[in-house]
């Protein structure tokens, strides 16, 4: 794997979603890292030149967050849906496969690449119809969907500023995501600093749900899941 020396050093409180200093505001709502602020306004500004309003669904995201997102979803809160998009039936799943189920789209609070700040969710509000509720699902990424125009620029033209897709296609743990870039100078010393043994302290110091279940099969998950994504491709351009 190509890296660069563009930050000294992993921050743990960075990797866990428990630090924001290294957070630029785009919006009120939306963060993304600050040395990923330039190559992104690069990114936003091409697009517009061809007619594309890239916009950010979702940025950095907190431990917190990502620690409600996960609850809800455990709890029954929030409907979990697999691959296909048909909500799942969570009465009858064991608690380790209902982990599963869930982890298809919803990281593990502390293992989040939204923690980061370099990983964010797109869309392009201009090429969807005035009301209409983003679902961030494939399907609207499709050939067939309303996203489809973004889906082909960002194929072409991402990877000139630095971005790839670490869910671009399902291999046994994510689903892919094709709303999901990643700014990978960044994201690459994130990942390499990832620590199970950091993870696992921290999940056991907090509220989540099926902590134990999950503790215990934590190896395994982070196998499937948390290290198991798409490698960059080599074209990706890299700041000098």
């Amino acid at each position: 794997m190509r890296t660069i020396n563009h930050i000294k050093s992993v921050n743990p409180t960075q990797l866990l979603g428990k630090n924001e200093e290294h957070l630029y505001y785009v919006s009120e709502r939306v963060a993304i890292h600050q040395e990923m602020k330039d190559a992104f306004d690069d990114m936003v500004n091409a697009a517009k030149a061809d007619a594309i309003e890239l916009t950010i669904a979702s940025g950095f995201r907190s431990f917190e967050r990502q620690l409600m997102l996960w609850n809800n979803k455990f709890s029954g809160k929030t409907s979990i849906k697999n691959r296909a998009g048909e909500v799942v039936s969570p009465e009858h799943l064991s608690p380790l496969e209902l982990i599963h189920n869930i982890l298809l789209y919803s990281a593990l609070p502390g293992a989040s690449r939204h923690h980061w700040g370099c990983d964010i969710d797109v869309y392009a509000p201009n090429l969807l119809a005035k009301d209409y509720q983003l679902q961030l699902e494939p399907w609207e990424y499709s050939e067939q969907g309303p996203l489809a125009k973004l889906s082909v620029w960002l194929a072409h033209h991402a990877h000139q500023f630095g971005f790839y897709f670490p869910y671009e296609s399902f291999q046994g743990g994510v689903a892919e995501e094709p709303w999901h870039i990643s700014y990978l100078p960044l994201a690459q010393q994130y990942q390499q600093a990832f620590d199970i043994e950091l993870l696992t302290l921290t999940l056991s110091n907090s509220s989540i749900l099926g902590k134990h279940v999950i503790i215990e099969n934590l190896d395994d998950i982070a196998k499937r899941y948390i290290n198991n994504v798409c490698a960059a491709p080599t074209n990706v351009i890299l700041p000098k």
